[in-house]
């Protein structure tokens, strides 16, 4: 999010990282239920002092100087109440007054709160002062969600745990097996080829000492990597893992491949390279020797076996829906269980690897499967540039089933002109007869020149009037405020019109004849 500048107050709308409020009586109670949800979501300002117009913008309600102080003082003595608010999050910079056309601001920066502080509640109420922020609104959290939090609040990372009632023996041996073969491959030389398998699991960290009996037992991150399925679901009662693959649009899965079917041991190495295999074959490669010996290995494969260690090294086992992988096509999908305990933005910058199951990273790494400093999502985004393809798309999904998405598509002519993708489910805006030239061609032999991304919009609100900024965000691949201001433009231009309210009004798109 770009930093909050009074001066473009005009310019804001209500979104999932801004809130205004009037507050000319004080402080209002919603206050609180906003700094629960922006907390536990991405951050965000609250701006006191400020009401929003029935078209979505903002202007002030006039606050003197002396009230705007009477706010500060307020909010910092009751956000120091624990009582009211589990964890004081600002810092005194990060509370301001500011000046601005026809009275005072206080804004409010909540920054997103550290995963070990999450869930970040009020009124001493765990499960009923729980909230999170969706589009414009704050919603209460369900169980499941506030149960994932807590999940992610430890040190160690969950896969740690040690099982005490399975023994390694549990394990099934023809992955250990297969493991140990690859570890050889690659660790020329290393002590622990030459170890017993109890011991060797001990050393990778598929198995510790308990402290309850003195003896070995499975971690649970060695029983999701060496495990059979029926052992791993009855920690994990929601455990799945699901590889999809739909290449032709008359047959649902043209492949397709799961744990639960009693075909396979259903555990995350037979799954990474099943599906590693499969997801290598919708990748194009060119010709080229080393020597006399042909390289299949490209940056593109390299990028999407990073893609898949990475979603099961960050995946909430516990969380429902499982892993689920996509093949289509023109694009691959990666999706799990859990939201990015990073965020999204130091997920796409990199430099911090802080993964929901560190010894599933770990022991992958150790066959040379995964990037451990925190590199990996930035070399993906780097390959399908240098390859000139759309670029990755990242979603979280918050709800009764928090999940990660990233979308990678494996097609050129996918990308508009300016770099931003649109939406799966909005694929048929552009369809096959109505191909898009330059950022400069006129929409309906109007002289106004807009952009591509603009004519999507268009074409998107004509077909669905109703929608809210996040829905053409989503549809267009960028974001709410990124939308709001293409639409601003295009009212400006007198091409699009909104009649009635900002909640429950609808779009017109203004179709005039060439003068």
């Amino acid at each position: 999010m770009e930093p909050f500048d009074i001066a473009k107050l005009a310019s804001y709308r209500e979104n999932n990282r801004i809130e205004a409020k009037s507050a000319k009586g004080g402080l209002l109670r919603s206050i609180w239920e906003t700094y629960s949800a922006f907390a536990n979501t991405y951050g965000g300002v609250i701006l006191l002092g400020v009401k929003e117009r029935e078209d979505g913008t903002f202007e002030t309600v006039g606050l003197t100087p002396v009230e705007a102080e009477h706010l500060r003082q307020d909010f910092w003595n009751t956000v120091s109440n624990r009582s009211k608010v589990s964890a004081v999050l600002p810092i005194e910079s990060e509370v301001e007054v500011l000046e601005a056309d026809g009275g005072m601001v206080l804004a409010i920066h909540v920054p997103r709160a550290p995963r070990d502080e999450r869930p970040v509640y009020i009124n001493n109420d765990l499960f009923g002062g729980t909230y999170r922020r969706r589009g414009e609104g704050d919603y209460r959290c369900t169980r499941q969600e506030i149960s994932a939090m807590l999940r992610d609040q430890g040190a160690e990372t969950m896969d740690s745990k040690v099982l005490d009632d399975l023994t390694v023996a549990d394990f099934n041996t023809d992955t250990v097996r297969a493991y140990r073969n690859r570890f050889r491959a690659v660790r020329q030389g290393s002590s622990w080829t030459d170890l017993d398998d109890e011991r060797f699991l001990r050393a990778v960290g598929a198995a510790m000492v308990s402290r309850e009996d003195g003896k070995l037992h499975p971690t649970f991150g060695g029983l999701l990597m060496f495990g059979n399925d029926y052992d791993i679901v009855r920690e994990c009662p929601h455990y799945f893992l699901d590889y999809q693959e739909t290449l032709d649009p008359t047959i649902r899965w043209t492949d397709r491949v799961h744990s639960g079917d009693g075909m396979w041991s259903g555990n995350l190495f037979d799954f990474f390279f099943r599906v590693n295999r499969k997801l290598a074959e919708s990748l194009k490669t060119p010709f080229k020797l080393d020597g006399i010996f042909r390289v299949d290995d490209t940056p593109m494969h390299k990028a999407v076996r990073e893609a898949l260690a990475n979603c099961l090294f960050n995946a909430d086992y516990h969380g429902v829906r499982g892993v689920v992988v996509r093949r289509t096509p023109d694009k691959l999908v990666f999706e799990n269980p859990g939201d990015i305990r990073t965020g999204i933005e130091q997920m796409r910058l990199g430099g911090v690897s802080d993964p929901r199951n560190g010894l599933v990273m770990k022991m992958f790494s150790l066959i040379d499967v995964g990037e451990r400093a925190g590199t990996g999502v930035p070399d993906v985004f780097a390959t399908w540039a240098n390859a000139g393809l759309p670029e990755p798309r990242i979603e979280e999904n918050f709800g009764e089933a928090d999940r990660t998405i990233l979308t990678l598509m494996l097609e050129a002519d996918a990308k508009p002109d300016n770099n931003e993708q649109i939406s799966d489910d909005y694929e048929q805006i552009n369809s096959s007869n109505e191909q898009i030239s330059d950022n400069n061609e006129q929409l309906n032999g109007l002289n106004e020149q807009i952009t591509e991304r603009q004519r999507i919009v268009l074409r998107f609100v004509e077909k669905s009037p109703r929608a809210t900024y996040d829905d053409m965000a989503r549809a267009v691949g960028v974001s709410s405020a990124t939308v709001r201001r293409d639409a601003e433009i295009l009212i400006g231009r007198g091409l699009l019109k909104r009649v009635g309210s900002r909640k429950a009004g609808q779009w017109e798109v203004q179709r005039r004849e060439e003068s």
